[in-house]
C-alpha cells in the first residue's frame, strides 16, 4: 500500500483496534491467474499471529489458495473531504480514511474441532451479550451439516500496514474546520473520521 511519511499509523496497536472493529474485510488473492476477492469476517487470535475464517465451500477462491500469500484489507471509517470547507478556494475535494492491510500465508483447516471453536468465537464476537442465540443450542446435526458447506482457513501473518489519512498535510486551522463540518452532518463515518482526526491534537481545543 502507498503510505506517504505523514498518513502512517504510526502507532501498532491502532492497527489491531482497526482490525477488531473493522472485521468485515476484504480477502485478496489469485485464483486461476487472476485477482479473486472475497467480503467476509475474519478475526484475529489473541497473541496476533493468526487471521482465521472461513469460505462458502461453492466458493472457488479456496481450491488454490493453500500456501499463498494474500492481502486482507480492513476497511475503516471513511469520508469525502469538501474544499469548500476551506479557508480559500484554492484546493480540490479529498478523502480521508483509515485502512490497514494484513499479509500472509494461508493455511486451510482441516481440524473439525480448529473449524467449530472458529464459529464459537465469531458468534460470540458479533452477538449482543444477552443474546438468545446460542450456538451450543442449535441441534449438532444442523450445525454438523452446515459446517460441512464451509471451508475453514487462517492465515499466518507476516506484515501488518495502516494507514491514516486523516488531513494530516493541512495546517491546524484547515484540519479544525474540517472536523467541525464532520460533526455537523451526523454521519457515522464522518462522526469517527473527525474522532480521529481530534485525536491526533489531544489537549487542543476544537
Amino acid at each position: 500500500m502507498y503510505i506517504p511519511s505523514h498518513f502512517k499509523m504510526v502507532d501498532p496497536e491502532m492497527a489491531y483496534i482497526v482490525i477488531d472493529e473493522y472485521s468485515f474485510a476484504t480477502l485478496v488473492s489469485q485464483h486461476d491467474g487472476m485477482p479473486f476477492a472475497t467480503h467476509l469476517p475474519i478475526l484475529i487470535n489473541d497473541d496476533r499471529t493468526y487471521l482465521y475464517g472461513h469460505f462458502a465451500l461453492a466458493n472457488p477462491q479456496w481450491k488454490d489458495i493453500e500456501s499463498q500469500r494474500v492481502l486482507t484489507i480492513f476497511h475503516g471509517p471513511h469520508s469525502y473531504i469538501s474544499p469548500s470547507w476551506y479557508e480559500t478556494d484554492r484546493a480540490v475535494p479529498t478523502w480521508n480514511y483509515v485502512t490497514v492491510h494484513v499479509y500472509g500465508t494461508v493455511e486451510l483447516l482441516t481440524d473439525q474441532q480448529e473449524l467449530m471453536s472458529s464459529f464459537r468465537e465469531m458468534v460470540q464476537k458479533y452477538e449482543v451479550k444477552d443474546s438468545a442465540y446460542q450456538l451450543n443450542e442449535v441441534e449438532p446435526g444442523y450445525i454438523d451439516g452446515m459446517s460441512k458447506a464451509v471451508q475453514g482457513f487462517r492465515i499466518k501473518i507476516d506484515k501488518v500496514e495502516g494507514k491514516e489519512k486523516l488531513s494530516q498535510n493541512h495546517s491546524f486551522e484547515r484540519q479544525k474546520r474540517v472536523v467541525q463540518e464532520l460533526e455537523k452532518s451526523g454521519g457515522l463515518n464522518e462522526g469517527e473520521i473527525a474522532s480521529r482526526m481530534k485525536m491526533k491534537w489531544k489537549g487542543t481545543e476544537f
